[in-house]
């Protein structure tokens, strides 16, 4: 009889609230040590809840390791004086300096969003850790086994390079495949972009369904014309992004997107309670890539990223399920109403395109 804590076990949050109370028990209940990685961390209320878990955690003999980007967080050595003092490292990645290519590295940006705690313990997806967002609709799964201990080396492999130029490299792009999962990592490339040359080979398989839930919607060229064509051979290609996003002209600028795409068979729904932030691509209700990356141009080209590719139908299910609650909430795109849109916007959209590279 299989041992039950060699099987993984899953959970998905999409609600930002159960997701950090879920991480704050697990780091409550660390024993050896506590890796985080996050794009976005608050000096506000919800941080400083975390910062003191994890302080307590360092004097109770636990390591902690935490790894912030300098764009999405501003480097406050300050506030982390409690959690240094008591053994805990917080480091930043890329911190802004003057220099020659200061326009264009700055937006070399660590979006990844990871969580490992006593090589158990596995959170990976959408969600930061902000005040702002808690009432956002993320995509965040936890698996318990021995997948997070895969991920310790992926996270201690940045953590080590945090400030250092990060070209492409074998250490830090090479796919890792483990009991059926694959993990892809992203460095900046402007030719080389592995997860959405991934994403773009899963879409070319698709038979009957393609799932894209994604707060940026922003498609190149080649993943609008994997999508189009997909739509031709009769799979049913939906896309979930939010209202209203957080970012005004990124969804200005994906409204001229929409009604193309859609007069060619793309089905685009718009989540209406708050912010859609979750990332998530699910193929014919089978395959799921689960991770960090927007579907734009700059999570591809500019930003490292990191994806759980995988099949286990214990988590698939879990995913179909997330997307039809999502669905729910979500209203059809307005083809007919879009067509009508004021002149003045149309305009607009056009006097952007050239910046959606940096959007």
């Amino acid at each position: 009889m299989e041992n039950p804590r060699a099987v993984n076990q899953y959970a998905v949050y999409d609600d930002t609230l159960r997701f950090y109370n879920a991480l704050l028990y697990d780091i409550e209940h660390a024993s050896q040590y506590i890796y985080l990685e996050f794009y976005r961390f608050s000096y506000h209320h919800l941080g400083e809840k975390f910062r003191d878990a994890l302080v307590k955690k360092c004097k109770e003999g636990v390591e902690v390791k935490i790894l912030l980007d300098s764009w999405g967080t501003s480097p406050n050595p300050g506030f982390f004086e409690t959690l240094t003092q008591a053994g805990g490292m917080v480091r930043f990645f890329e911190k802004f300096r003057f220099r020659l290519d200061y326009l264009t590295r700055s937006h070399r940006r660590n979006h990844r969003k990871i969580v490992v705690i006593d090589g158990t313990i596995l959170y990976l997806g959408s969600a930061n850790i902000t005040d702002y967002n808690v009432v956002w609709r993320e995509l965040i799964i936890r698996i318990e086994g021995k997948l997070a201990g895969v991920f310790k080396g992926v996270f201690l492999s940045m953590f080590e390079l945090f400030d250092s130029y990060l070209p492409y490299s074998q250490e830090l792009t090479t796919p890792i495949f483990y009991e059926g999962f694959e993990i892809l990592r992203d460095v900046p490339s402007i030719s080389r972009q592995i997860i959405k040359k991934r994403f773009v080979r899963l879409i070319r398989s698709a038979r009957r369904r393609i799932v894209i839930e994604t707060p940026y919607f922003l498609p190149s060229f080649l993943v609008r014309m994997a999508l189009i064509r997909a739509a031709k051979r009769g799979v049913s290609v939906e896309v979930i992004i939010p209202w209203h996003s957080d970012v005004r002209l990124v969804d200005i600028l994906r409204n001229k997107y929409l009604g193309p795409m859609s007069e060619k068979g793309i089905k685009f729904y718009m989540y209406t309670p708050q912010n859609l932030h979750s990332k998530l691509l699910l193929i014919d209700n089978r395959i799921f890539a689960v991770g960090s990356p927007n579907f734009d141009y700059r999570s591809f080209r500019f930003q490292h990223e990191i994806v759980l590719v995988g099949s286990d139908k214990r988590l698939t299910v879990k995913l179909i399920e997330h997307v039809s609650d999502t669905l729910a909430e979500s209203v059809p795109f307005n083809y007919e109403k879009w067509k009508k849109r004021p002149f003045i916007e149309k305009m607009f959209e056009w006097f952007i395109v050239p910046f959606r590279y940096l959007l």
